[in-house]
Parts: structure tokens; sequence; C-alpha cells
């Protein structure tokens, strides 16, 4: 049962964050980013996570410092008369703060280290719904393409390759999810309407994995591997899923990396979608690295058929999800 300040303080998180994307002004969209950063500080707050305190604690510091820094060049921009700096720096001060609180490479060390403190419930969060205010403001100013670019390249790079050498989960999330925002900032060049298919389906795709640990209270690869070694329903979605994560079709993460893709090659970035398909590559080997073991390494299958845990909702949830691109390969028409 959810506590009423849990209640009120999700309230004004969800409100926070469309006051930031429904404003008009820059300060009203900075006020709505203070709002939500100020509501989720005591959901994150969790009795079973042992290092919430200290998350929290980097979460803060990270956003205040960010906010800060987007408050000055807001100032700034609209104060001509302080012209002591030019006007392409304050839009990389301008979208520095925003990919610092998107969690975006290079500014993205603070990112994995929260999630690392955090319940699935809270990481959800974070990951999914913490991206929605900064990443719509970054689509407000995309004039600086080599800046862009570089930051699509570098979180990229780092998402594919830092999550490498990770056994925790929530750190293998975290590094995926930093790589998965290179594709969302790439589908920003071309199109607003493919980030918005991206996000979405990158929500659907997570809430599944995350919901699945979450019912389990898996955290790491060790209890992962076990897991799906003694419930067979957990190995077919897990897998499936992290296949789907990867982008691989014939699952539905496909689809939003086949428009990126295709925009981006329409538009001429084609060293910029060799980059981002490379790294990804990278990601699908550590997903990849996920599934093997149960699926082929370890013998010491239960053969007895358990009785799952998994509600019916979240096997059709699961399902629907999987079989997605078949879904929108017969809804739309692409020539």
């Amino acid at each position: 049962m959810l506590n009423f300040y849990k209640i009120l303080f999700f309230s004004t998180m969800m409100i926070g964050t469309l006051i930031a994307i429904a404003s008009y002004s820059w300060f009203s969209m900075w006020i709505g980013l203070e709002i939500n950063l100020l509501s989720i500080i005591p959901l994150l707050k969790s009795p079973k996570s042992l290092y919430s305190t200290e998350a929290i604690l980097k979460y803060f510091i990270t956003q205040a410092l960010a906010s800060m820094i987007l408050l000055f060049a807001m100032i700034y921009t609209l104060n001509l008369e302080l012209m002591f700096m030019s006007s392409n720096t304050m839009m990389i001060m301008l979208n520095s703060a925003l990919l610092t609180k998107m969690g975006a490479a290079p500014f993205h060390a603070w990112f994995p280290e929260v999630m690392e403190g955090l319940d699935w419930n809270n990481s959800m969060i974070m990951m999914i719904w913490q991206k929605i205010a900064p990443m719509v403001l970054f689509s407000y100013n995309l004039q600086m393409t080599f800046f862009i670019t570089f930051v699509i390249i570098t979180s990229s790079i780092v998402g594919g390759v830092m999550g490498l050498n990770q056994i925790s989960l929530r750190k293998i999330l975290a590094y995926s999810s930093i790589n998965h925002i290179s594709w969302m900032l790439a589908s920003m060049l071309s199109l607003k309407m493919i980030w918005f298919w991206y996000f979405s389906i990158y929500s659907v795709i997570s809430i599944n994995i995350i919901s699945l640990f979450k019912i389990f209270n898996t955290f790491s690869m060790k209890q992962m591997f076990m897991l799906m070694n003694s419930d067979k329903a957990m190995k077919i979605f897990l897998s499936l899923n992290f296949l789907s994560l990867g982008g691989l079709p014939p699952f539905l993460g496909f689809f939003p990396k086949w428009l990126v893709i295709n925009s981006l090659t329409q538009n001429n970035f084609f060293s910029l979608s060799l980059m981002l398909i490379i790294f990804t590559l990278i990601t699908i080997f550590f997903y990849l690295r996920l599934i093997f073991p149960s699926l082929t390494i370890t013998t010491n299958e239960n053969l007895v058929i358990s009785n799952s845990p998994l509600k019916f909702q979240t096997m059709i949830f699961n399902s629907i999800s999987l079989m997605g691109l078949v879904i929108c390969t017969l809804t739309f028409n692409f020539y």
C-alpha cells in the first residue's frame, strides 16, 4: 500500500515534468524542472535499498549543479547587456546542463552510481520518466550539430564499452540507457516524431524487464542465472526482452532503430549511423552474455515445472511487446 506522501510527491513530480514541457519560456521550464527534482528526492528513499541515502545525495548535488548552470545560461541569453561570453558558449552551457540532467555522456558519471543505490521502482522512474523533460527541452535547441554529434558518439561509445565489465543488473541497464540516449538524440536531428516512437518503445521494453526483476527481487547476474534456471517462463521472457532491447529483429526494439537509421541516411549522416550501429553491437554482446549461460552453458536446470509467480497481465504485456514489430509492420506502410 502506498503512503500518502508518496502519492503526493509522485503527483508533483509528474506535474513538474508537464510544466517543463508545456511552458513557453525558459524560466518556467526551469521552474518545472526544479519542482520535478524536489518531488523525486523523497520518493528515492527506500528501506529495501542499503545505499538509497548516498544515491539521493549524489543525484541532488548533480541535478542542483545542472540547474544552476541552466539558470545562468538562461539569464545570460535573456540579458543582452551581459556580453562577456559568446552566444555559442552559452548554447553549449545550456545544452550541457540538459545533457547532465538526462545522464548523457560525457556528463554521465552520476547515473550508474545513482542507479546502483536505488530499488527497481525508483530505477524505473530514473530510466524513463526523468528523461522526458530534459530531452524535450533539448529538442528545442538543436542548433550546434557538431556538439550534438560529439555527444551522440560519446554516449554510444560509453554505453557500449562501460557495460562490458559490469555484473550488477542496475548498472548494466544504466549503461544500456546511456547507449539508447545516443539513439534518441540522433533521432531528434531529423524528425521529432521518431524520438517519440523510440522513447515509447524503449519505455515499454524497460518496464517489462524491470517488472520481471522486481517480482523476483533480482539484482545481480548470478541471481538472474539462478532465476532463469528455475523458471522457464522467466528464461523465455527475459531472453527475448533483452534481445528486443538490443534491437534485433523480429522484436519490437528493432523498429525504432530502423526508423532512426532510415532518417539518418536520408539526411546524409552516414558516418554517425555507422558509429551507432557498431557500438550497439557491443551492447548486444553484453545482453547475449546475460542470456547465453542459462541457455547453453549452465546445465543444472530445474526439470520440475514450478508454479511461476508471474501474473497473467505481466505475461500478456510481455507477449504483446515482443510481437510488437509484427503489429508495427502490418500497421505502417514504408516505401
